[in-house]
């Protein structure tokens, strides 16, 4: 299997627990993983053939820009969802962090691995 990737996709969304962080958008930074096969896409040089990383981006910038959740876990799931069943990804690892959450640290996040069943 292949990867194609995306890495440190940084979208604002309202994301927290806390009263304040429901009023003000936060910074979210994405790294995701997408297993795919590029063989036919590397043959033939048809985007087409080949999943377009920028599709998904701009797909995660409108869904995660828009959103409103409580947990980075709830997000996670959802922005995993999406993929596999808008992309036809049959396999992601998808790391979600909030820069800044936690003072003392540069980031915090969770990172999650899903495969098609």
């Amino acid at each position: 299997m292949d990867i194609v990737y995306i890495r440190e996709l940084e979208i604002e969304a309202i994301i927290g627990i806390y009263g304040w962080e429901r009023k003000k958008k936060q910074l979210v930074s994405i790294d995701l993983e997408m297993g795919t096969d590029i063989t036919a896409a590397a043959a033939s040089e048809n985007i087409g053939k080949t999943l377009d990383y920028k599709s998904v981006a701009k797909c995660l910038i409108d869904y995660v820009g828009k959103s409103e959740f409580m947990l980075v876990e709830t997000l996670a799931e959802n922005i995993a969802k999406i993929v596999m069943e808008e992309f036809s990804v049959p396999y992601l690892k998808l790391r979600l962090g909030k820069p800044g959450a936690v003072t003392g640290s540069k980031d915090v996040g969770i990172i999650i691995e899903r495969s098609a069943k």
